[in-house]
């Protein structure tokens, strides 16, 4: 028989302000990228654990959803495991070969919030 439950649902991180950034950065994406990006987001939500090319880890806690996107752009979304879900952290379109590191901070940042606050 096929499992077909979630393994680590995903869940969006909110700020203190109700703002949900990684949601609006999907939702202004073209329809196409959304489906492409919701997608993989499925495949780690349904394959947790998964690994390259889907997703990688980032050290400290962070991991990404890897999307190659229209356009040949190429979608990131970190994420880190809390509670058994995955809290969708940050995202963008990747521009240079290496994370930049105002973006890995950034998700560190919400991922001590997401900790802290036991969301």
């Amino acid at each position: 028989m096929i499992d077909r439950s979630k393994k680590l649902p995903a869940f969006f991180y909110e700020s203190a302000l109700g703002k949900r950034p990684v949601r609006e950065w999907i939702l202004g994406l073209s329809l196409a990228d959304r489906k492409l990006v919701g997608r993989d987001i499925q495949k780690v939500e349904f394959g947790w654990p998964l690994g390259m090319p889907y997703c990688r880890s980032l050290g400290s806690g962070l991991w990404e959803v890897r999307s190659d996107l229209t356009d040949r752009k190429i979608g990131r979304v970190i994420f880190c495991v809390a509670r058994e879900r995955m809290v969708l952290l940050h995202s963008f379109v990747k521009k240079t070969q290496k994370t930049p590191a105002q973006d890995l901070r950034l998700a560190l940042k919400r991922m001590k919030e997401v900790l802290r606050d036991g969301a």
